[in-house]
């Protein structure tokens, strides 16, 4: 017979062995992937209620819904809408509600209902999850500027890095307060972040902007690699190593995440997919804009692949420090904001690199409708920042920079060590820069008639681009929405729109290069327009000042036109026909 110590030893292990069992399993699951430890602690992290001292600051309160759990069901989880009818709530309240948008141009009351450590959804794209990248990735210095942010705004812009980046690539969180003035951007911001050894805050002692904000930032970051992002961020999971990876192959690279946008009055997460991915541009106005990506590009890649992007957003992108450096930063004789975005995407592909948006990488941003800050003293410090740039890396194309702003420059500074700058590195002409990174430009040397599109019946009114129609208003002689160009394919242009008529209203409508709608004839002679398709002219509505389509009629004076410059030459669009 047993006797009765093996008894109670063989019953010790019995229920001992579970337990044992248990545990190796979570350390070989643990230890055999180091990422799934690393992950784990994120996630626990991600579930801690704030500890705070006890603190007169409201938005210390640790029972504010912002500071609660990730918890399914809540508010805004896994990046889903929070709609609020304003008219359902009490005057307090509602008053709260406008305070919000009045004060951030986005729905503050909705954020404040959300989780600063809100789920967001997994990425859309099977195969991004299916990546593998080296382990040895540079780390990165996450620089975050911001003036007066909203703080559950703020605090989930940080969240979102600190428990979606893995520890070794994170080197650090620099907040540069770029001279703020509300109550909860100062002493309790410090508290909060105390808390967090990777986060430190940069405090400029007067409004610098963004420009400078950034350059304060990266001045003192230790990162391998410097990442720019916007105070109203959240990013993905995995949305890092995309990024260091292409930065590791080449320092030369710099990359651009896909921006995902959040809705600024619901805060819904919405989430694009890797098949839809656009890539930047410009225009004369040296504007940004988006496009998608050419045939010449899309030939032989994979929809994840990373893909070269002839310009940036400019506001979220990584780039290797000691490049940024090389590179002469940004230009700071920049102002406030505008234009910085271009100047580096130039910079970087006539220097020798590489501009590129990586497809497996999301950061959403909110995308707000208006600026809710003042841009201070300076009245024009977009277009001084825009001449500057023009004089800079233009070359002889700034001339069609300076047609849009009818060549009255201002006072744009001292350009001349950017001069130098742009000499010491060896870079290559502006013109190389559109034979080679982006030759779907339209150029407006190439157009037969360029300028302001007067109507000479009235006298007064210039045919406007402005927004999505086209209307007629007041001639202003600034250039701007009411510059237009006439191609040799018979396009009236707006940059990269065109005058479109299908047969109801005359629209703007993104140039195609295919005619049909958008194949226009010019008599010299009548100064009519005549829209080839249908044998009609464009015409003014004098007593609702609108522009139309009507039966040609040679002597109607409202359907004679002319461009401010006059036609270039005698030469005209392949598709002249004579006017009926």
């Amino acid at each position: 017979m047993i006797s009765g110590r093996r008894k109670a030893v063989a019953l010790k292990m019995f229920l001992l062995l579970p337990a044992l069992w248990c545990l190796s399993m979570v350390y070989f699951a643990t230890h055999e992937d180091p990422l799934v430890a690393e992950r784990l602690e994120r996630e626990a992290r991600a579930a801690r209620l704030p500890e705070f001292p006890e603190t007169p600051h409201d938005v210390l309160n640790a029972s504010l819904p912002i500071y609660r759990r990730a918890i399914p069901g809540q508010p805004g989880e896994l990046g889903t809408a929070v709609n609020i009818d304003p008219k359902s709530l009490s005057d307090i309240e509602r008053a709260k509600y406008d305070r919000g948008f009045q004060n951030n141009a986005f729905n503050e009351y909705a954020s404040e209902m959300i989780s600063i450590h809100r789920a967001l959804p997994r990425p859309l794209d099977e195969e991004c999850q299916q990546e593998k990248y080296p382990r040895d990735l540079p780390d990165t210095s996450v620089i975050i500027t911001f003036h007066n942010e909203a703080w559950s705004v703020l605090i989930r812009t940080v969240h979102s890095v600190l428990e979606r980046t893995p520890a070794r690539y994170l080197k650090e969180i620099i907040l540069v307060d770029d001279c703020s003035e509300r109550n909860h951007t100062q002493e309790p911001l410090d508290i909060y972040m105390s808390a967090y050894k990777k986060v430190r805050i940069v405090r400029l002692p007067q409004r610098e902007g963004l420009i400078r904000a950034r350059l304060a930032g990266a001045a003192v970051a230790k990162g391998q690699v410097l990442t720019f992002l916007d105070s109203h961020s959240e990013c993905l999971e995995g949305w890092v190593e995309p990024i260091l990876a292409r930065i590791h192959k080449n320092p030369t690279i710099v990359v651009c995440p896909v921006i995902d946008v959040i809705d600024d009055t619901t805060f819904e997460y919405k989430q694009s997919r890797a098949v839809h991915t656009n890539v930047g541009g410009f225009d004369w106005s040296l504007t940004f804009n988006w496009h998608q990506i050419p045939a010449r590009d899309r030939q032989g890649r994979r929809d994840i692949d990373p893909v070269r992007s002839p310009t940036m957003a400019g506001g979220l992108f990584s780039i290797d420090r000691a490049y940024f450096e090389r590179l002469g930063t940004y230009d700071p004789g920049f102002d406030i904001w505008g234009g910085e975005n271009l100047e580096l995407s130039f910079k970087i592909w006539m220097c020798g690199g590489t501009l590129e948006i990586v497809p497996c990488s999301h950061v959403g941003h909110v995308f707000r409708k208006r600026s809710p800050y003042s841009w201070g003293k300076t009245a024009n410090v977009l277009k001084k920042n825009t001449v500057r740039l023009a004089e800079v890396w233009l070359d002889d194309y700034k001339k069609y920079h300076y047609q849009r702003i009818n060549y009255q420059l201002g006072d744009y500074g001292d350009v001349s060590e950017r001069k130098a700058l742009r000499e010491r590195l060896g870079c290559k002409s502006f013109k190389w820069f559109l034979d080679n990174v982006y030759p779907e430009l339209f150029v407006p040397g190439d157009s037969v008639a360029s300028g302001e599109f007067r109507n000479l019946g009235d006298g007064k009114q210039c045919l406007d681009g402005g927004g999505s129609g086209v209307k007629l208003y007041p001639c202003h002689g600034q250039g701007g929405n009411q510059f237009w160009m006439y191609s040799k394919m018979g396009e009236i242009r707006h940059d990269d729109m065109c005058l479109d008529y299908a047969g109801k209203e005359v629209e703007s409508v993104a140039c195609h290069g295919q005619r049909g709608n958008q194949d226009w004839k010019y008599d010299k002679v009548s100064k009519q327009l005549l829209h080839v398709p249908t044998g009609k002219c464009l015409t003014m509505r004098a007593k609702e000042l609108v522009v139309l389509m009507g039966e040609c009629d040679a002597k109607d004076p409202l359907q004679t036109w002319a461009f401010r410059g006059g036609l270039k030459n005698s030469e005209t669009p392949t598709t002249a026909q004579p006017v009926h």
